[in-house]
């Protein structure tokens, strides 16, 4: 599927975070446009998770401008960014533990309105058949895997136009990880979802995306179509070789 307009969806610019006086990212550009799956890539603590919270707006950019759907986000507060369209499935996946699958995928939809939470739940559980079978299982209780599909349906159920992924594959199953990388590409495919994935599993990411970026150190150091950063000697040297 190819992004259906030139203006991106979200733009970050010359965007630098800090954590008290040490510098995380140092300068930033990325674009996502409509439609498309970006994918970050890079080694641990090279700053992707801090790039998509400092997104969300915690912590926020001290320099430079985040950008959604044309609107300056980068000085709101989180609750408010969410409200504009833009669910995350974060790092280490953070479902609530205590609550069944049912209840969690009702705190999604209450950022949407809970409007269409009956038709909205048919369609988490045709992507995740398994959501369907513990749906009064306790969040905590689900294996790895479930959690991580739970995480990623509840952000899918405030209907987002723009997706934010942490590390969904991360300590999961091969056959697991291949579940969900073909939900996402599903709903790419079939709805249009632009998502943003941030991946230390650089080969399923790159195979997925539209386009990538790689970050060293805070900065984006190379960026083009998934297909040619699969073929670039040095992201298979560091990424896909026994490397990162």
């Amino acid at each position: 599927m190819t992004a259906a307009t030139a203006t991106p969806l979200l733009s970050v610019r010359g965007v630098k975070t800090y954590y008290g006086n040490i510098i995380a990212l140092k300068g930033v550009d990325v674009d996502i446009k409509e439609g498309e799956i970006v994918t970050l890539i890079g080694a641990n603590g090279a700053g992707k998770s801090t790039l998509m919270m400092t997104i969300c707006g915690s912590p926020q950019a001290r320099e430079g401008r985040v950008t959604f759907a044309g609107r300056d986000i980068t000085r709101l507060p989180t609750h408010d960014i969410m409200r504009l369209r833009i669910a995350q499935s974060p790092e280490g996946r953070r479902i609530f533990p205590r609550m069944t699958v049912y209840e969690n995928l009702q705190m999604g939809a209450a950022m949407e309105g809970g409007t269409h939470f009956a038709e909205d739940l048919e369609r988490m559980f045709e992507l995740f058949p398994r959501l369907k079978e513990r749906i009064g299982q306790r969040g905590g209780t689900l294996s790895g895997g479930e959690q991580q599909m739970l995480a990623i349906a509840r952000a899918l159920m405030s209907r987002p136009r723009l997706l934010l992924l942490d590390e969904p594959s991360l300590g999961l199953a091969p056959l697991v990880v291949r579940q969900i990388f073909d939900a996402i590409r599903m709903l790419n495919e079939t709805e249009g979802l632009t998502v943003f994935l941030v991946e230390q599993n650089a080969y399923h990411a790159l195979k997925l995306a539209h386009r990538g970026y790689v970050m060293v150190n805070g900065l984006i150091t190379m960026s083009g179509t998934g297909a040619d950063l699969l073929a670039r000697p040095e992201v298979r040297a560091a990424y896909l070789e026994g490397g990162h």
